[in-house]
């Protein structure tokens, strides 16, 4: 039977020699890491180095809040976009209550137009007989009424015409002058036509007939006559401020 010897493992058995080489290894990797200085790391036995590049900077730190997640028009902030919302309806409404003012005013001054056509032309064709006639039998009487149809300087400028050149003639010829706003035969609308009104003046275009009668003249005279009379709105109603023959 052979002799069977066991051989325990010793200083310079093969599996202790694996072990110090091992550790040799290991202890001269440690070695490098030191002299490679800071930035050097040993991973899974093998050196992974991290060089800084020049002028690298580090990442800025996740910032602790959240941006809102709705922004005005170009960045600006909800509250300035409500002011501006704001403003800009304000100026809306400003607008619309100006131009709604003024197509009320023009509604009105049509309404009032078409009113002062309508009032100047019956108070032209009312005071045409009364400023164009006299008669030499009550001329104070008929001169006060068709002053009392006048106004302005025209109305002075009447008072100095009939007192100086009027009635003397009238009474020394025993004049006699009646007119009439022309009216067509089959009972038709007066020949009175408004040229131009406003709400406070008016110019009205008539055709008047005038029958004169004298000691000058044998029988009754008839002047067909155009006459365009200016009227103004008074306190006292439509008054005529100006006439002329055309």
């Amino acid at each position: 039977m052979a002799n069977t010897s066991i051989r325990g493992r010793g200083a310079g058995s093969p599996g202790r020699r694996s072990l110090s080489a091992a550790a040799r290894a290991a202890a001269r990797r440690t070695e490098r890491a030191d002299r490679s200085g800071p930035g050097t790391a040993v991973v899974s036995s093998r050196t992974l180095r991290a060089r800084e590049e020049p002028g690298a900077q580090a990442p800025p730190p996740e910032p602790d809040w959240e941006a809102p997640d709705w922004e005005g028009p170009e960045g600006a902030p909800p509250g300035r976009r409500r002011t501006a919302l704001l403003v800009a309806l304000a100026v809306l409404l400003v607008a619309g209550a100006v131009a709604l003012a003024l197509l009320v005013r023009a509604y009105a001054d049509g309404r009032g137009t078409d009113r002062a056509r309508a009032e100047a032309a019956q108070a032209a064709r009312e005071a045409a007989p009364v400023v164009l006639s006299y008669d030499h039998r009550r001329l104070e009487k008929d001169f006060a009424a068709a002053r009392s149809r006048l106004t302005g300087a025209f109305r002075d400028e009447y008072r100095r015409t009939t007192t100086s050149v009027v009635a003397p003639t009238a009474k020394k010829y025993r004049g006699v002058v009646k007119a009439s706003v022309v009216e067509p035969p089959d009972g038709g609308a007066p020949a009175v036509s408004v040229v131009s009104a406003s709400p406070d003046r008016a110019v009205v275009l008539l055709f008047v007939n005038q029958v004169t009668t004298s000691t000058q003249v044998s029988g009754p005279r008839v002047d067909l006559n155009r006459v365009r009379m200016t009227l103004t709105r008074t306190s006292e109603g439509w008054k005529v401020s100006a006439v002329d023959a055309l």
